[in-house]
């Protein structure tokens, strides 16, 4: 391991050179209290930036024991210093200093969930591995080593001297931060225990800033959430610890309400809630399902083969037991998405009828005397949802303002009026009773069976020449010359997931894409190789731009694929 003499040594000696003599500098050097590792030398003043990693010792960082015995605490530490990390980089960075990107520093700073991520870890024994994005200064394409001399000499140290050792930190916020993760998954741990799906405690604060603003709404108009008292549970989370809130179980819950009242806020908390949110956030207090997937119409998405018979009656051009169309309509659409989350293993859905495609939720019996049932292929949910868990054992939430036919099916109501919620199931279920709908139904039985998707190898282009991949949005993804769009997979909440499931996808292709492998193997099989060695094994080189993802994601990614080509086994 070199001296920091010999980086600067080097420096002097292509200061003022073309750019590509900073080649010269890769490798590591010990800077004393951390290592550095110049990993990745970008070819140009424009091209993205350079990539650096420190590690500091356990010695020097100084993360407590205690907080990093288990992965939840691992991880959540991590996320702390992340966050710091971002901080101390304004505080001592001075921003570009030349052409492109020069002097710039930058980490990946996490939003509000808590995401296993690579940009900081824990590793064993308590060593502190960051990860930076760095400019390498110049002034055109010519080196500028002065520059990054005073970036290596004294904001650097400034900055990890700032972030990332840990009597440096608030420790009763570091404390906090952790102990709010732990909680989280003790609250999340303790659902099929009391036949839950998901739980929102008493005191949470559910409003966010704006569509494009995650965080909390302040002010004196926030409504702290409250459970009525005929759907409060309470939760024994150990060390006599507990969270008293409203438990949503197990079956067809329906959530209702005038506009503007709060439904959506509600089924987005749920929905963001697979993961555990920082201190303050105001949904600390809310967990679900981990496996629950939202689904939503997306018209012109791609299906191939998929069973969607239960939801699809026969069709003159399509075969609704191996439905496939390059542009679904948005019954369709979900039709597919729910088959396809159901064998991903999701075991709970998520609907808001906002975002679906209105003849795939219901047909009135005014319309199914007008259009026939000979007449109209799909099969509503509103047909479908008892039978999903009844057969299926998957869950429903469904956010609905105009469906009342749903009061029928539903084991659960909740309403909410000005963001307070109220058990409204009885009364639904007496206007049910005093208003019949009418409605009939002549579907066949739900198959419990959709059949094995198994994913060819065409549908990965040439082995000889494989097409690249890459993340070119925060839900969109470039493989080969096409585009992978996935919008409509609300649960990414942060954009180095979506890089994370490109490199996933390139895994796939490479590693365990065989022609007898379907979609769910395949997804396991990467998803397994994450856990057994980390986010670090989807990438060639350490990156720290990786956030970790569910495995109903990586399914619904190798679903939507364009080039995706399968066979029924």
């Amino acid at each position: 391991m070199a001296r920091p003499e010999k980086l600067f040594k080097i420096l002097d000696s292509i200061d003022g050179r073309g750019y590509g003599a900073y080649r010269e500098i890769g490798g590591r050097y010990d800077l004393g209290e951390f290592i550095l590792f110049i990993d990745h030398v970008q070819a140009d003043p424009f091209a993205a930036p350079s990539r650096i990693r420190v590690h500091v010792p356990a010695g020097v960082a100084g993360v407590p024991v205690e907080a990093i015995v288990d992965h939840t605490g691992r991880v959540a530490a991590g996320d702390f210093l992340a966050r710091q990390l971002a901080e101390s980089i304004k505080r001592h960075g001075r921003g570009i200093r030349g052409s492109g990107t020069s002097g710039l520093i930058e980490v990946d700073a996490p939003g509000q969930e808590i995401l296993e991520a690579t940009a900081v870890t824990i590793r064993p024994g308590g060593i502190v591995d960051a990860r930076f994005y760095l400019g390498l200064p110049a002034k055109g394409r010519d080196i500028t080593a002065g520059v990054l001399k005073k970036i290596v000499r004294t904001e650097l140290p400034a900055i990890v001297q700032d972030a990332l050792v840990h009597s440096r930190l608030d420790g009763d916020a570091f404390d906090r931060h952790v102990a709010t993760a732990r909680r989280q998954a003790a609250m999340r741990a303790a659902l099929p225990g009391h036949g839950l799906v998901a739980f929102v405690e008493n005191g949470s604060r559910l409003a966010r800033r704006s569509p494009v603003d995650d965080g909390p709404l302040e002010g004196e108009h926030v409504v702290a959430f409250e459970a009525p008292a005929d759907r409060t549970v309470t939760l024994e989370l150990g060390d006599g610890d507990t969270a008293t809130g409203l438990g949503i179980p197990t079956g067809v819950t329906l959530i209702v309400g005038g506009a503007f009242h709060g439904k959506s806020t509600l089924l987005r908390a749920l929905e963001r809630s697979v993961y555990d949110h920082v201190p303050g956030d105001g949904r600390e207090g809310v967990v679900t399902d981990p496996t629950a997937f939202k689904v939503r119409a997306e018209d012109g998405r791609r299906v191939a083969g998929v069973d969607i018979s239960g939801f699809l009656r026969e069709l003159p051009f399509h075969n609704p037991t191996a439905f496939a169309t390059d542009a679904a309509s948005g019954a369709t659409s979900q039709a597919a998405s729910i088959v396809e989350a159901i064998a991903a293993g999701a075991r709970t859905l998520l609907f808001d009828e906002d975002t679906s495609a209105t003849n795939f939720l219901i047909r009135d019996r005014r319309m199914q005397r007008l259009v026939p049932a000979d007449s109209e292929p799909i099969v509503p949910l509103v047909d479908r949802v008892r039978e999903l868990y009844e057969r299926l054992d998957t869950s429903t939430v469904l956010v609905a303002g105009g469906s009342g036919d749903y009061f029928d099916v539903a084991d659960t109501v909740l309403r909410l009026d000005h963001y307070r919620v109220a058990d409204a199931t009885e009364a639904a279920r007496a206007i049910a009773a005093e208003i019949p709908t009418g409605r009939e139904t002549d579907a066949a039985p739900l198959s419990p069976d959709f059949g094995r998707r198994i994913v060819l190898l065409t549908s990965f282009g040439s082995r000889e020449k494989p097409s690249k991949v890459r993340a070119t949005g925060p839900r969109a993804i470039t493989f080969g010359k096409r585009e992978l769009d996935l919008g409509a997979l609300e649960q990414l909440v942060d954009a180095s997931q979506t890089t994370a499931l490109a490199e996933a996808l390139r895994i796939v292709r490479n590693d365990f894409a065989d022609g007898h492998r379907t979609i769910e193997e395949l997804a396991e099989l990467v998803c397994t190789r994450i856990a057994d060695e980390g986010l670090d094994c989807l990438t060639r080189r350490p990156t720290g731009g990786l956030a970790t993802f569910r495995r109903v994601e990586l399914c619904a990614a190798l679903n939507r694929l364009r080039s995706l080509r399968v066979s029924r086994g």
